[in-house]
């Protein structure tokens, strides 16, 4: 199983690229509707751009392994306080379903911010050089 360690740190990091990526390039095409929504819970519309650097940027940088601990800790730290402002209603289910998948998200990060990005990365090309 050991021998398959670089494969799953591919696979689990394409995986979690796989949330920040088309998250955030979502909020670039449904920019009004995105901002709307921040302003509805109180947080303010001029951040979206921020926010969408963090996912979309973010999530590129987890998936081809570059500067993975640092990334993997800011997106963390994005996905619980996205947690906390957006899905932390108890007295809904469904956003209480989200903000567990946040902080579940944010565990998984934290397992990049320990162990890195993996053979299959640009951090081990680098490293390499």
């Amino acid at each position: 199983m050991e021998k398959l360690n670089p494969l799953f740190d591919l696979v689990g990091r394409i995986f979690m690229a796989y949330l920040f990526v088309p998250a955030g390039f979502g909020k670039i095409t449904g920019y009004a509707g995105t901002a709307g929504y921040m302003e509805s819970v109180g947080v303010p519309g001029i951040l979206l751009p921020l926010v969408i650097i963090v996912e979309f940027l973010g999530g590129l940088a987890i998936l081809v392994g570059w500067q993975t601990r640092i990334v993997a800790l800011l997106l963390a730290g994005f996905s619980i306080v996205a947690a906390l402002l957006f899905h932390l209603q108890p007295d809904d289910q469904i956003q209480m379903i989200l903000f567990t998948k946040n902080i579940a998200i944010a565990g998984g990060l934290f397992f990049l911010v320990a162990n890195g990005a993996g053979a299959y990365s640009v951090d081990a090309r680098l490293r390499k050089a």
